[in-house]
């Protein structure tokens, strides 16, 4: 019932124990089309979510990174954004449903989420800003050349999001330990039975009771 995805947390390539994490989702609601996106994909297997299923299970997909990390040919050198996300799938051949979509960009996760329309992955794995309590649904405004300064300033609150992914027809089910990254089932493959747990039982990150202070920059409540 992925109740206990906590114990599988185990990194081969991934930050913080998303490998462990994804291997048990897909034991549990099953592995269909083993297609992956994810982007930013850095060079395909530093702190990547995808490099285990690609290299060590025969996973394929595509990666996309817009910096010079991207040599081309593993990582297509894409800068994403929510204008371009819908034709940068179309180019590169994604099918419609596919099983794993990754996606940290610092910055647009949220708005390039929303953009997404004519692909449905079944999991989504997804970064989130942790300095926000769990009731503010928050984004950075949408800027389609936002580049992170590395500052508090960046990414959706992980209310924001699950907020979203609701209206898109998913379901938050988990939230690493030690790292930002939201794991989302599309609804039509969570097992029979599921019930979805509060918010404040899934994030560790429920301890702030303000929002990061970003300088009097502005947010946008969703």
């Amino acid at each position: 019932m992925l109740d206990d995805l906590a114990d599988y947390e185990a990194s081969v390539y991934s930050q913080c124990g998303e490998d462990g994490v994804l291997g048990r989702i897909f034991d549990v609601i099953g592995r269909q089309s083993r297609y992956f996106v994810e982007f930013g994909a850095w060079d395909g297997q530093h702190l990547s979510n995808t490099a285990h299923l690609r290299l060590d299970h025969g996973w394929q997909g595509l990666l996309m990174e817009g910096s010079d990390h991207a040599d081309g040919e593993i990582v297509k050198r894409e800068f994403v954004h929510a204008g371009n996300i819908n034709a940068l799938f179309a180019r590169h051949g994604v099918p419609e449903s596919f099983d794993l979509l990754s996606i940290d960009i610092d910055g647009n996760e949220y708005w390039v989420w929303e953009a997404l329309e004519g692909f449905s992955p079944r999991v989504v794995i997804i970064e989130y800003n942790v300095f926000f309590p769990i009731d503010q649904a928050c984004t950075i405004p949408y800027d389609p050349d936002w580049v992170w300064d590395r500052t508090y300033y960046h990414g959706a609150s992980i209310a924001a999001l699950q907020k979203l992914g609701r209206a898109k027809g998913y379901t938050l089910v988990y939230t690493d330990r030690f790292a930002p990254n939201a794991f989302f089932i599309r609804n039509a493959d969570l097992p029979a039975g599921y019930r979805e747990r509060p918010l404040g039982e899934i994030t560790p990150w429920n301890v702030f009771e303000h929002a990061a202070p970003v300088g009097g920059r502005p947010w946008v409540h969703v």
